[in-house]
């Protein structure tokens, strides 16, 4: 059966969650285990049958490194990879509905559509095999799992039959419990469901027309998949949940960018072994699930890992210990540096005998169904603790730096410069700072 894929990966104007680290590269290119964030759904989307194209839309300008990337991937996975640019942010389903056209061309029978900010097993074939057990040509699936009572309010809830899978009910976000299954943010459909989204774009179109006092910046194209679409189908017979038991998280701030980078590197034990790094003689201790970029430079003293990604011409010196951390390319960790909790920016410097150290925003470890909180930035008026980040083209020099309770999100934009002793914890500093002394729970303007 001829498929196609489509991942919806926002624009400029999302992800504000996750700056810093936005600011240098689109959010879908950050580097989660090794890669980029969207190349785990381009790999499971090649792996299926029949995938004829992959798609990626959203409302970035085009760039060079969004077009190298996508250069890389076609070749790497040998199946064609386009870009779609939205004229404007269309909401998840006013920009299919937009380019349907390019969708459907070439005989499509069904088409994935993937959120990138998730991670996950990316259960596709599974879904398809379902979708053929269980619907026709006009049904469609959505991806579920289990969340707990009081974080399904963040989500998707789904209320399905417990036999077919049919779901007969769907509300986003809702704010009281309706159901435990809530949407992945993953679907499969088929050319069937351009007619229901056609149906809310006439229904906005005819609201828009009514509405006399509109003042012209609402679009009707603006559709959005679940509160528009699912709502409506919901009941309707049209609508299947297919349930996994595999891992799966969003991805919104830059603490859970290091959550799914620990899910990433434990399926690479089953999925890509090669990838991870392993204790050999003369090289460095390596304890748990540990990626280095073949140009990496790294002393046989360190001490890397669990949950450690080191990215493309990093240097650690001798006696570095690093842990729940991802050092992102040209970075360079000095002499006996500890890092824990971490994203160091591109190109970054850490002086000798520096601890830098953040708190984990890690899902609670005793509940098999909970997920990963929303950071908000802030909580009962103060900072919010969460990783740390130091960003791009930093000199940190904070030379024995004990830090002696957890560092909050320590957010460093480019051109600031930390002197050596000084401790900046649960601080947000921003572009073209010297700093001269210590600073705790501040945003430094």
């Amino acid at each position: 059966m001829p498929l196609k894929a489509v991942i919806l990966i926002g624009g400029p104007q999302k992800g504000t969650r996750f700056r810093p680290l936005s600011f240098e590269v689109p959010k879908p290119l950050f580097p989660v285990a090794g890669v980029p964030m969207v190349q785990h759904h381009i790999e499971a989307c090649a792996k299926v049958p029949g995938m004829k194209e992959i798609l990626l839309m959203g409302f970035y300008q085009p760039n060079e490194a969004l077009s190298r990337f996508l250069v890389s991937a076609q070749q790497e996975f040998k199946v064609p990879i386009r870009y779609l640019q939205e004229y404007a942010a269309l909401g998840t389903g006013g920009g299919i509905y937009h380019f349907r056209d390019q969708i459907l061309s070439g005989g499509a029978e069904a088409f994935f559509v993937l959120n990138a900010d998730v991670c996950s097993e990316f259960p596709l074939q599974e879904m398809l095999e379902f979708h053929q057990q269980h619907g026709d040509m006009h049904s469609f699936v959505i991806l579920g799992t289990t969340a707990n009572r009081t974080q399904a309010l963040n989500y998707g809830c789904i209320v399905a039959n417990a036999g077919t899978q049919e779901v007969q009910h769907y509300v986003e976000k809702p704010s009281t419990f309706v159901s435990e299954i809530i949407n992945c943010g993953i679907y499969l459909f088929t050319p069937a469901i351009f007619q229901h989204i056609g149906e809310v774009f006439q229904r906005n179109q005819q609201e828009l027309a009514l509405e006399e006092s509109s003042n012209g910046w609402q679009r009707a194209e603006v559709i959005r998949l679940e509160q528009d679409v699912f709502t409506a189908l919901a009941g309707s017979g049209k609508l299947y949940v297919y349930k996994t038991d595999g891992f799966w998280s969003q991805i919104k701030s830059a603490g859970s960018a290091i959550y799914a980078s620990r899910l990433y590197l434990n399926q690479y034990s089953k999925s890509h072994p090669e990838r991870l790094a392993q204790n050999k003689p003369g090289g460095p201790v390596i304890r748990g699930n540990v990626y280095i970029h073949p140009t990496a430079s790294i002393d046989s003293t360190a001490v890397l890992g669990p949950n450690v990604s080191i990215g493309e011409g990093v240097t650690v010196g001798a006696g570095v210990r690093v842990r729940e951390s991802i050092v992102l390319h040209g970075a360079s960790l000095h002499d006996h540096t500890c890092v824990l909790n971490t994203i160091v920016g591109w190109d970054s410097t850490i002086g000798r005998w520096a601890r830098v150290e953040g708190t984990p925003s890690d899902p609670n470890p005793n509940d098999p169904y909970a997920k990963i909180d929303s950071e908000t930035l802030f909580r009962d008026g103060r900072l919010t603790p969460s990783i740390t980040i130091l960003g791009t083209s930093l000199l940190y020099e904070i030379t024995l730096a004990l830090l002696t309770e957890a560092a909050s999100p320590l957010q460093l934009n480019p051109f600031v410069t930390i002197p050596a002793e000084v401790v900046i914890l649960n601080s947000i500093v921003l572009p073209h700072k010297e700093l001269s002394r210590s600073y705790k729970n501040q945003i430094i303007l």
